[in-house]
């Protein structure tokens, strides 16, 4: 592929992140409200912050085509690489939040089938999304899309996390399942949102 090719690829992978991520959300939110489920309206606001880290994409790759061999280029690359970042740590702290008051308050995840069924969904859909942002960001030697592609990763794991909470409630009565794995979750979302922003290197063109 060519640096255009590539460039447009990236802009749709972005496209796509935002657009799934919102209907993911939405869904979410709604099953969870309906059902009274902490879970799963965290998980659709999870979708929300993914979405963001999408729309820093979309930005990051739609200036002109010719900026690829300019100084504009490597400055908007690190200003990028920087904001998803910033966008691991604001789902890291909601994570974390989330999974502290359910503990402490012993909210137990309600399992519905709409819920459960997004989240199998998404458990499909992220897996192949990352290896295409991640194999993309490769041959485009894109730090910002690589990172992006760890976000990804990082909701894909979350969704694991809710179903397996949802799983060892219903069959072993382990409610403190889900907001352990979300710490836990929270906890490397911080670590890959440090790395990310002092991987950044000042542009010296």
């Amino acid at each position: 592929m060519t640096d255009g090719q590539l460039r447009t690829r990236a802009l749709r992978l972005s496209y796509f992140t935002v657009a799934y991520n919102l209907v993911e959300g939405l869904v979410s939110v709604v099953a969870g409200a309906l059902a009274g489920s902490v879970a799963l309206v965290g998980f659709g606001l999870d979708s929300f912050v993914e979405s963001l880290s999408g729309g820093v994409m979309i930005w990051r790759f739609g200036g002109a085509q010719g900026e690829a061999a300019s100084c504009d280029a490597e400055k908007r690359e690190e200003r990028a690489l920087k904001l998803v970042g910033y966008t691991f740590w604001i789902l890291g702290a909601y994570v974390l939040y989330e999974s502290v008051e359910k503990l402490l308050g012993g909210e137990r995840p309600e399992p519905t089938g709409l819920g459960i069924a997004i989240v199998v969904v998404s458990l499909v859909v992220m897996p192949a999304l990352y290896l295409a942002k991640r194999r993309t960001a490769e041959r485009m030697g894109s730090r910002s899309l690589a990172a992006d592609s760890k976000q990804t990763l990082a909701c894909m794991g979350m969704s694991a996390a809710v179903l397996l909470g949802l799983i060892l409630n219903q069959t072993l009565g382990l409610w403190q399942a889900d907001p352990v794995i979300g710490i836990l979750i929270a906890a490397l979302l911080f670590r890959e949102g440090r790395e990310t922003i002092t991987e950044g290197k000042l542009c010296s063109c």
